[in-house]
C-alpha cells in the first residue's frame, strides 16, 4: 500500500501550475511567452477589458430586471478570453452558462446573448456561428464536446471542440464520460476545467481528494495541465499546444485554469459572503488578470491609460445599443414557445397551442 501512495504522490507532482507572467505581470517563464504581434497584444487586452465592462453592465441590467439569468465573469476574463484567442473561427465553441463572453467573441452578436439571457428562443438561435446555446445541465457539454470532436476528425477537418466546465462539473458522471471517449478515439478536443474552487458553494477540497484536477486526465489516458487561470499568457500558450497537438492527430487535452470569480455564483440569490472570507477575496484581487496584463503591456509601451478609457467608452455605447435592440425585439409568444418544443406535437400540447392561437388572434 505504501506503494500505491508513492506512486500517487509521484503522479499528482507532476501537474505543477504552468505560469509566464507571475501577479505583477513580470515574465517568469520566457521559454514559453508566445510569439504574439504587439496588435495581437493590444487586441487581447481590449477583449478582456471590454468583457469586465460587459460583466459590470450585465450585473446592473439584472439588478433592473432587463436582463434575466446572468452569471458573473469578472475574475475569469484570462482563463475565457485568452483560451478563446488561441482559437480559429471554424473551431467548434460548447459553453458553459458563465461562457457567454466567449461565444460573443466568436461572432454571437451582442443583442442575441441577451435575448438569451431573457430566455427568447431567438437567443438560442446561433445562425453562423459555431457555437452551442450554453449548457445549463452541470458537465453536459463534455459529452457532446466528445461527440463534435469526433465528427471533425470523421470529416477531416482541422478543426477543434472546445468546452467549458468549472471545478463543481468535475464531479459530475458527463465530465469522465467525455474525456474518456475523447481519448479512445483521440477526438481533437480541448476540455477546460475553470476551477474557480468553490462551484456553486462547495470548496473544490471537499468534492474531490485529488490535489489537481488536471491530474483526472491520467484515467482517460490523455495530456493535463495545470495553468495559471489569471495569467493571459499561459492559458493562451497552453491552448494554442493543445489545438495545434488536436489537429495533427495528437488526441484531446484536459486543461485546469486556477481562477477566481469575484462575483456571485449567478445573480439568482447566490450569496458569497455565506462561504468566502473577504481575505480570500483580496488575495485573488491582487492576481487579477486584467490588472497583470496591464502591468506587463505598460511595460513594452503598449497601453495607457486613455486607450483603456477609450475601449471603456465603446463597450458602454455597444451595450446601451444591444439592450435598445434586445428591447425592441418582437417578444416571444406562447404559441411560438409551444411550436418549437417538439417537431410533432403530443395531443395535450396541440390542443393548447390551438387555444393560445385562438387568444393571440383576439
Amino acid at each position: 500500500m505504501t506503494t500505491v501512495k508513492h506512486n500517487l504522490e509521484e503522479i499528482e507532482s507532476k501537474f505543477e501550475m504552468f505560469q509566464v507572467l507571475n501577479e505583477e505581470g513580470k515574465v517568469v517563464n520566457k521559454e514559453f511567452e508566445p510569439d504574439l504581434s504587439d496588435e495581437d497584444l493590444k487586441e487581447l487586452m481590449k477583449r478582456m477589458v471590454y468583457t469586465r465592462v460587459l460583466d459590470q453592465r450585465s450585473i446592473a441590467l439584472n439588478r433592473q430586471g432587463r436582463l434575466g439569468f446572468y452569471a458573473p465573469t469578472a475574475g475569469q476574463e484570462a482563463s475565457q478570453i485568452a483560451s478563446h484567442f488561441a482559437l480559429e473561427k471554424e473551431d467548434f465553441l460548447l459553453p458553459g452558462y458563465r461562457d457567454v463572453p466567449q461565444m460573443i467573441w466568436h461572432g454571437l452578436p451582442l443583442y442575441k446573448a441577451f435575448l438569451f439571457s431573457k430566455g427568447h428562443y431567438h437567443g438560442n438561435q446561433m445562425d453562423d456561428v459555431q457555437t452551442l446555446s450554453p449548457q445549463i445541465i452541470i458537465g453536459a457539454q463534455y459529452v457532446q464536446a466528445a461527440g463534435v470532436a469526433l465528427g471533425m476528425k470523421l470529416r477531416n477537418k482541422k478543426n477543434v471542440a472546445v468546452t467549458y466546465t468549472g471545478d463543481g462539473g468535475t464531479s459530475q458522471g458527463d465530465f469522465y464520460e467525455g474525456i474518456n471517449f475523447a481519448g479512445a478515439y483521440e477526438a481533437p478536443a480541448i476540455f477546460f476545467i475553470q476551477n474557480n474552487y468553490f462551484a456553486i458553494s462547495v470548496p473544490v477540497e471537499e468534492q474531490t481528494r485529488a490535489k489537481t484536477l488536471a491530474q483526472k486526465a491520467v484515467a482517460a489516458g490523455i495530456e493535463g495541465y495545470q495553468v495559471d487561470g489569471m495569467d493571459p499568457l499561459a492559458v493562451y500558450a497552453i491552448t494554442k499546444y493543445a489545438r495545434e497537438k488536436a489537429i495533427e492527430g495528437g488526441g484531446p487535452t484536459l486543461v485546469e485554469t486556477l481562477t477566481y470569480r469575484y462575483g456571485p455564483h449567478t445573480m439568482a440569490g447566490d450569496d458569497p459572503t455565506r462561504y468566502r472570507t473577504d481575505d480570500l477575496d483580496s488575495e485573488w484581487e491582487k492576481k487579477d488578470p486584467i490588472v497583470r496584463f496591464r502591468a506587463y503591456l505598460e511595460e513594452k509601451g503598449l497601453w495607457s491609460e486613455e486607450a483603456e478609457n477609450e475601449i471603456i467608452e465603446e463597450a458602454k455605447e455597444d451595450i446601451k445599443q444591444a439592450m435598445k435592440d434586445t428591447d425592441a425585439y418582437p417578444k416571444q409568444k406562447v404559441t411560438e414557445l409551444i411550436e418549437h418544443m417538439y417537431e410533432e406535437l403530443p395531443q395535450n400540447l396541440a390542443e393548447q397551442l390551438e387555444e393560445y392561437r385562438e387568444k393571440e388572434s383576439k
